[in-house]
């Protein structure tokens, strides 16, 4: 991995300081962003938005479009953190030694990180939380993170599955419609 990498791949760093290693995903950076608007967010939202990229037969971000789903959708996320083609480098950058010769210590190790994201919409309706779905629609959606943490986990190199809920735009979550993430990593976080 080059000096060039870090600022482009996924990879762990090493902080120096506790000794644990930090997930960096700088590519992120390119991903669409509505921005956080200090506005009270709407009291009432649509059941369907046709600006949403997230609603069903709409087109995302990246051109894709969804199909007319009706219950729980999983998609290959579009701006993933960690993506699961990379190679697997590693980095040290070192300050200059004392002497002629000498290499001091290192200031930073990085380690490519691979790893496979997921957006999972929880429900079709653009105007829902999980909380305001029926019992069945969120059994379904709990029963998807299920299939997800079985069929992930199963992959050779990965060691973690992580589930979440993306909501509100304080959590970084820019879109309304009612959707998590599953982050598959190769090391655990």
């Amino acid at each position: 991995m080059s000096h060039h990498d870090l600022f482009s791949r996924p990879h762990r760093r090493l902080n120096q300081l506790t000794g644990e290693w930090v997930l960096v995903s700088p590519h992120r950076t390119q991903r669409p962003w509505l921005g956080q608007v200090e506005t009270l967010p709407p009291t009432e939202l649509p059941a369907y938005d046709p600006n949403c990229y997230l609603c069903p037969g709409n087109t995302r971000a990246n051109g894709a479009q969804n199909p007319a789903y009706t219950t729980t959708f999983v998609f290959e996320n579009d701006f993933a953190a960690l993506l699961p083609d990379i190679p697997l480098d590693r980095v040290s950058i070192r300050a200059p030694g004392a002497t002629d010769g000498e290499v001091g210590p290192a200031l930073l190790h990085a380690e490519a990180e691979r790893g496979i994201c997921r957006v999972v919409c929880f429900s079709p309706r653009h105007d829902l939380t999980l909380a305001q779905m029926a019992q069945a629609e969120v059994r379904r959606v709990v029963e998807v993170w299920a299939e997800q943490y079985h069929e992930l986990g199963a992959i050779d190199w990965v060691q973690s599955v992580l589930i979440f809920e993306n909501r509100g735009a304080m959590m970084g979550a820019s879109n309304p419609h009612p959707h998590g993430q599953i982050w598959a990593n190769e090391q655990l976080p």
